[in-house]
């Protein structure tokens, strides 16, 4: 028993050795280092997400390595129903969006993550071509979860979710969650691939294998909870 802490103090002053001779960790598993979202998410995504919900200076710095189109939103009003702060309209990223949608800073860079990361290369892998357009029903509303006039608030309701409902390719293909989820066709093979990988980026997935509530999107959301279903 007594080997274990032996072991730990020796890795501490080793580590501490390193930093003092000058090793520093690269940038993607430095948690003092700005996320660049050219690098595949890791175990320190989530911690780097986090820091940027206060700070729009950090924000700004992380979205210009992003491919997104977005234009800066105005606080709300504190007296808001439900206030919303470091706020972006996300007009594009290297697919174009059938409309623009409000979104958090966190959810903005991980929207980014998802589609540099996850979804082009899938539609790749799958298709042989990308993804053009990302179908959506919206992120922010003010409301509690499941609609419920009692409970708490849903991640909508501070712009920290997005309920992506399709896809469109290249060559015009049409691929839609409520009718191309089931089977073992390409289209399945593809969302599947695409609800995993957007595990990577988001705290919280759900899609049609979760409830019938989600049978035709998958909810990203940013919220507290580790789930991927």
């Amino acid at each position: 028993m007594r080997a274990a802490p032996v072991l730990l103090g020796g890795l501490l002053l080793v580590a501490g050795l390193a930093w003092y001779l000058g090793w520093r960790p690269p940038a993607s598993w430095n948690p003092w280092a700005a996320l660049d979202v050219r690098q595949p998410p890791n175990l320190l995504t989530p911690y780097k997400l986090s820091r940027l919900r206060d700070d729009p200076g950090l924000c700004r710095q992380v979205l210009a390595t992003s491919a997104l189109r977005y234009r800066p939103q105005a606080d709300s009003p504190a007296t808001a129903s439900c206030p919303l702060q470091n706020v972006l309209r996300i007009e594009g990223g290297q697919a174009r969006l059938s409309s623009s949608f409000l979104a958090s800073c966190p959810l903005a860079v991980a929207y980014a993550l998802f589609e540099t990361h996850g979804l082009q290369p899938a539609a790749q892998r799958v298709f042989g071509q990308p993804v053009v357009q990302v179908d959506h029903l919206g992120s922010f509303a003010c409301r509690n979860v499941y609609h419920r006039k009692q409970g708490r608030l849903s991640q909508h309701a501070t712009a920290d979710a997005l309920d992506i409902s399709g896809f469109r390719l290249g060559d015009g293909q049409r691929i839609v969650l409520a009718r191309d989820w089931q089977g073992d066709g390409q289209k399945a093979a593809f969302l599947r691939q695409v609800r995993d990988a957007a595990c990577d980026s988001f705290n919280t997935v759900l899609g049609p294998d979760y409830n019938a509530a989600h049978h035709n999107h998958f909810h990203l959301d940013m919220g507290f909870w580790q789930v991927c279903r």
